[in-house]
């Protein structure tokens, strides 16, 4: 494959997939704000040897916040969702900042390449 000739492409690449992994688990977790009982999704990343970036997700179990709730049973405390929205929106900005200098990272060795099959041609 092509991309595992050329380094730099390579780590764009798991820096835009970490980046688009992020952005998707702050787009559930964001839609999820007001669901029972939904647990915040994270991701952590780690560098790779090839100099690229691994994204690993996993729920935060810690519990959210409770409250009483008026059901056919009377009042019953219901655990709501542990997503904090001052939390995820900074997240998001982040993580689109991510994404972007990924791709700018994308399209200069798109134009190193370029130069250099110019040279060589």
């Amino acid at each position: 494959m092509l991309v595992t000739m050329i380094p730099p492409l390579q780590s764009a690449l798991s820096g835009l997939y970490a980046a688009t992994t992020k952005l998707r688990a702050n787009a559930d977790n964001i839609a999820n704000l007001s669901s029972e009982g939904f647990q915040r999704t994270r991701v952590l990343q780690a560098s790779t040897t090839a100099g690229g970036v691994r994204s690993v997700t996993e729920k935060v179990t810690t519990p959210g916040h409770v409250q009483y709730e008026e059901t056919n049973n009377g009042s019953e405390l219901i655990e709501l969702s542990n997503v904090e929205l001052a939390t995820e929106i900074p997240d998001v900005n982040l993580n689109a900042t991510m994404f972007k200098a990924s791709l700018k990272a994308i399209e200069t060795t798109d134009e190193m390449l370029g130069s250099l099959l110019r040279i060589k041609a």
